[in-house]
């Protein structure tokens, strides 16, 4: 099986297995990884506890390293000689941003946001893994980082809200939103196989859900 897409970015809510279908892809095919770096946000165990009093800082970081990482990673020539794959879209830095902040500090947030927000080459293909907020919880417990176990399922909720609307919104990617429910590729070799044979398609600017699998 080939994937035509030279530049793929797999999202998804906190939980989904992004990052873990991000690797198994690279692997396989022989692609390079960028994987978004969260454990170093220092604002972000304090943010889960008291969101509204680090939700500015925890953005701001995550904002200035996903910026640092793309632009080393995307601005290689050779990046795409074999293809690669990323745990995330710039984008998500605002999405999530709208998501905490208040509208004085978003204004601001979004200044900065569209200043840093240039250069970078879109995304041949965004992979969008769609699991129910249970689902999501149940992951998060069993990955086990102790500042994830205080996450609310309203703010997984809101989340996967603000990704849906940019997406009906935004009119430059093709988007593919797999619908997974509580199944897991990682345990199921047919589910992969189907998800792999998903990606490979190509596929027109806007939204296309798969929710039926085998």
């Amino acid at each position: 099986m080939e994937i035509p897409h030279a530049y793929i970015a797999i999202e998804g809510n906190i939980g989904a297995g992004k990052t873990t279908l991000s690797r198994r892809l690279c692997e396989q095919f022989n692609r390079r990884l960028i994987l978004e770096e969260f454990d170093d946000n220092p604002f972000l165990p304090p943010f889960y506890q008291e969101p509204e009093r680090y939700a500015f800082p925890v953005e701001l970081f995550f904002m200035a390293e996903r910026h640092k990482q793309l632009q080393a990673e995307l601005a290689q020539t050779d990046l795409f000689s074999n293809g690669v794959v990323s745990d995330y879209i710039f984008v998500k830095t605002l999405l999530f941003a709208r998501n905490t902040l208040p509208d004085e500090e978003f204004r601001l947030f979004s200044r900065l946001f569209r200043a840093m927000d240039a250069g970078f080459p879109n995304p041949d293909l965004i992979v969008y893994l769609h699991r129910p907020v249970e689902a999501l919880q149940a992951n998060i417990a069993k990955r086990g980082r102790s500042f994830e176990q205080e996450i609310q399922d309203d703010y997984l909720s809101s989340v996967q809200q603000a990704y849906f609307n940019f997406f009906r919104s935004q009119k430059e990617h093709p988007v593919l939103i797999l619908d997974l429910g509580d199944r897991d590729f990682t345990r199921d070799d047919a589910l992969y196989e189907q998800i792999l044979a998903r990606i490979a398609e190509t596929y027109p600017v806007g939204i296309t859900t798969v929710d039926q699998w085998d």
